[in-house]
């Protein structure tokens, strides 16, 4: 079996950086352009930035949980990496493109793998105006705030907010309200992929709203349209028998 050109990664805390070393000495570390895959090593956090840092390099990226949550990551084991990997199972994700226009003119782009979100940025609730493919559908939404998620990211921030949880497969977003105020308990929708999901802020100066792309922030914006991008597309290997479509299942039953 032969061993594949391995770039190791890993985020700033302690355990991660052990396991950096311990790793790179056993298995040697390649630059990530010189590699034939990436092992990232930290939590979900660090997984997103590693995939969306390493985009261009269309490499699968294997990643070990050295963090917090590890709803992206494989357990963590020094030994038998490299027949774990030459067995992992790779998933294809594409991310969702953010377009954000702020009250002073200005467009800011931005592409998001879990989700793109947008939240009261003041004392007072957002309202928004929510229209999908060019049509109006839900006039004023007066909320804390509001998300779109992906399969990938439906168990995230979106599951928090008491969003469902999709299949990995199912070709469907989820736009979910964070304490929806009117319509009282709007429960949200179930979207297919491919529509084109715009969000209007409603007197911007008096109730600032942020946009949100898996941690890239924009603030006081006026409208953001959100759409799938499928010519980006992420690898992430899982372990057999532990990929998305298994964790996604599991996580309804916890």
């Amino acid at each position: 079996m032969s061993q594949p050109k391995i770039a190791f990664v890993a985020s700033p805390v302690p355990t991660a950086q052990s396991a950096l070393d311990a790793l790179s000495g056993l298995y040697g570390n390649r630059p990530p352009d010189q590699a034939d895959m990436i092992v990232a090593l930290g939590g979900d956090g660090f997984m997103l930035d590693t995939l969306h840092g390493t985009q261009g390099l269309d490499l699968p990226v294997y990643g070990m949980n050295r963090g917090t949550v590890g709803f992206l990551m494989n357990a963590y084991s020094a030994d038998d990496l490299v027949e774990r990997l030459n067995a992992a199972v790779e998933e294809v994700i594409n991310p969702l493109a953010m377009t954000a226009l702020t009250v002073d003119g200005q467009m800011h782009e931005a592409l998001a793998i879990n989700e793109v979100s947008l939240l009261r940025a003041g004392p007072q609730a957002a309202k928004l105006r929510i229209s999908v493919d060019g049509k109006m559908r839900l006039s004023e939404l007066v909320c804390d705030g509001a998300l779109l998620a992906t399969p990938a990211g439906s168990t995230a921030y979106n599951y928090s907010a008491h969003g469902p949880i999709l299949p990995i497969g199912s070709d469907v977003l989820a736009l979910t309200a964070m304490s929806a105020f009117r319509p009282r308990r709007w429960r949200g929708a179930l979207l297919p992929k491919r529509a084109i999901v715009r969000f209007d802020v409603i007197d911007p100066g008096k109730r600032p709203v942020m946009a949100d792309a898996d941690g890239k922030s924009v603030r006081d914006v006026a409208n953001v349209e959100i759409r799938s991008e499928p010519m980006v597309k992420h690898r992430i290997l899982f372990d057999p028998g532990h990929g998305l479509e298994e964790r996604l299942i599991r996580e309804q039953f916890v």
